[in-house]
Order: C-alpha cells, then structure tokens, then sequence
C-alpha cells in the first residue's frame, strides 16, 4: 500500500473541517450530511437508497441515521400513496434550523467552486456513479408550451422549487 498523496490528506481534512464546522449541536457528521443532502434533494430524491447513493454509504447505515434524525424530530417520514413500502423523508423546521453554513467559505469562492466541481464530475465518471446534478440540467428535463416543467424519465409534473433541486435520477444534458 501507497502513502496517501498530500492531495488526498488536504481533501480528508478539509472535509473533516467542513464537515464540524456546519454541524449544529447534537449532530454527528453523517447526521449533518444527511440533512444537508435532503434540504437539497428533490422529492424524488429523499428515499433512504437515494441518500445512501448520494453518501456513498450503505443503506442500513443510512436507515438508521435517518432514523434518529426523525426522534430528534428533524425529519418526517412520508410514505408513499402509490406504493405503501416506499418512504421519502422530508426536513422539518427544526431540521431547516439545524442546517449552518461554513463561515469560511463564502460567495466569493466561486473559483474553488468550479474547481471542486469538475473534480467531483471527473470522480463520479471514473467511478460510474450518479451525477446528483440539479433537475432543469437534465436530459430529460422539459418544459411544455404551457410554461409547465416536466420530467420525461419518470413521467412526472414538477413544481418550479423541485426543478431547482439536485436529483438522484440526473443525466447531464
């Protein structure tokens, strides 16, 4: 085994930091990275295997975070109606509340923004994973003559807040 690159040691450290410094109290990391993913996500992106996906964490992992994130009351599950197994968790207020910024970074990081971006772009590529990218940056992202957005994959209406949201089912335009 190889010694881990200095690149490798700044990104671990400096996810560690970013990661304690968004936290709010009673909050451990995946907690927070949880609820920072579902504030983001779509509806069609909140089940418990799309945070899995989005985390690169195992889905029993991820069952059990969200599961705790609900008795302290920062998520709700919603069960589907269509489908009486599948769930999806939304963020309540005080889950909003929970949500912190780093105070470091700032507006004016868009540089280091597109920096990471391509990283990450060029990671999940050489991995084969999901894009997570923004809903209206899709391929099958639509918007009829009547001004009204719809997604061709799922065969969905969208309201205007979710075509701004990240998506687990995104393919890049």
């Amino acid at each position: 085994m190889t010694a881990p690159s200095r690149l490798n040691l700044l990104l671990d450290r400096l996810t560690r930091l970013h990661s304690a410094a968004r936290r709010g109290p009673g909050l451990n990391a995946a907690q927070a990275s949880a609820l920072d993913y579902l504030a983001q996500a779509n509806a069609f992106s909140r089940s418990p295997s799309a945070v899995a996906d989005y985390l690169d964490a195992t889905r029993g992992t991820v069952s059990q975070t969200l599961r705790v994130l609900a008795r302290k009351g920062f998520v709700v599950a919603v069960g589907d109606p269509a489908d009486g197994r599948s769930l999806r968790y939304d963020l309540t207020e005080a889950g909003q509340g929970a949500l912190t910024a780093d105070p470091v970074l700032g507006a004016d990081d868009a540089g280091l923004e597109e920096a990471l971006d391509s990283v990450l772009r060029r990671m999940i590529a050489a991995r084969g994973g999901r894009s997570f990218g923004i809903c209206r940056s899709c391929r099958f992202h639509e918007r009829g003559t009547d001004g009204h957005a719809r997604c061709r994959l799922l065969d969905v209406a969208l309201a205007p807040p979710e075509t701004r949201r990240i998506c687990r089912e995104h393919v890049p335009a």
